[in-house]
């Protein structure tokens, strides 16, 4: 089998609509904060391949500058800036991202995490209104706590522990969201929001926590796949460049501060998901059960009609396909001579699309 390029994630996707030459990410610079990070990079990247000039925020406590280093040219600028302290950027549009998103990151520094989520959003909204930009706020199906109605509507207010151990970031979010519609509501910002799900793909951090670069790390490194409680529970995986797309989308679409979900709909309970890169990789390793922990959500899947209905998006990316792209770039971070193959699987669009038992 012929390996995928360096990134495959970074190659133009041959079903990405093609930025509008009105749009107000050509108008004038774009604003990425956390623009170092996973979806960040992905993200100031398609930008400059669109033809924006883009400027990236970030303090680097997550993100890595080598995620931008094929970046480095006259379009594009990073600047370190940890958003809890106010910043000033002329712009026609932002991109607000910055955020531990991982539990691992998040838990580690639960007060900054709150700050970086109120105070972050804050100061971006303010930027936004300074120079009369349009601003898309990246929040999280994390606002949907351990949620009771499945699969998940924009309207469904949740189910949240506000104490919990990922309080901090679910509640962090929530508020960012009350910020974001009141200077809509109160004082006409053209705000969007996006409610972004769990989402893989290069350039994920290897410690980050994350279930799918916890299996993929422990399978190529010959260590037990930890798999919480018996794996029953759910999780719905977007490709990243699946999530580019919708993000581009939605903040030239015309709707309004509603947030929209953008996800996959399709579930794949979590022992399924370590069974698969358990095949993929043909590791050896084995599948060690430990109990769940608190607040852990037991199913998550988009509702995504709104995203169908007024963006035309919905990911195209198979699971097997993004899983492959995905081990690749591990198995590279991992060591260069690893001997792991790849197990070769049959890519189909229009299986991403197809419907799920419980659809």
């Amino acid at each position: 089998m012929t390996p995928p390029q360096a990134d495959a994630a970074a190659a133009p996707d041959a079903l990405a609509r093609p930025v509008a030459s009105t749009s107000p990410l050509l108008r004038g610079p774009v604003l990425v904060t956390g623009g170092a990070g996973f979806i960040g990079s992905h993200l100031c990247a398609r930008l400059v391949r669109e033809g924006a000039a883009v400027m990236a925020i970030d303090d680097l406590s997550t993100g890595d500058r080598a995620n931008l280093a094929p970046l480095g040219n006259g379009r594009f600028s990073l600047t370190a800036h940890n958003v809890v302290e106010r910043f000033d950027h002329a712009c026609s549009a932002i991109f607000h991202l910055a955020c531990p998103a991982s539990p691992r990151a998040y838990q580690r520094a639960p007060i900054d995490t709150v700050k970086t989520a109120v105070f972050g959003t804050l100061h971006a909204l303010e930027n936004a209104e300074a120079h009369g930009a349009r601003m898309l706020l990246a929040s999280t199906s994390e606002v949907y706590g351990d949620p009771q109605v499945h699969p998940q509507r924009e309207d469904y207010t949740g189910a949240v522990d506000p104490t919990g151990p990922r309080a901090c970031y679910d509640e962090g979010k929530r508020c960012g969201e009350t910020l974001a519609t009141e200077f809509a509501r109160q004082r006409g910002l053209d705000v969007r929001i996006a409610r972004i799900f769990n989402t893989y793909g290069p350039r994920m951090q290897p410690d980050d926590g994350r279930v799918v670069s916890n299996f993929i790390m422990q399978a190529l490194t010959g260590q037990p796949l930890t798999v919480y409680g018996d794996g029953s529970q759910t999780r719905s995986l977007c490709y990243v460049s699946d999530l580019i797309e919708g993000l581009l989308r939605l903040m030239d679409s015309a709707l309004d501060a509603s947030p929209v979900n953008l996800g996959n709909p399709q579930e794949i309970t979590v022992l399924d998901l370590a069974e698969r890169i358990l095949r993929l990789t043909r590791s050896r390793s084995r599948i060690a059960f430990k109990p769940l922990p608190r607040d852990d959500p037991r199913r998550r899947r988009p509702d995504i009609a709104r995203a169908r209905t007024h963006l035309n998006w919905q990911p195209q990316v198979p699971l097997d396909e993004g899983l492959e792209r995905t081990v690749h770039w591990f198995m590279r971070q991992v060591d260069a001579d690893t001997e792991l193959k790849l197990v070769p699987v049959q890519h189909s669009r229009a299986a991403a699309n197809a419907p799920t038992a419980s659809e």
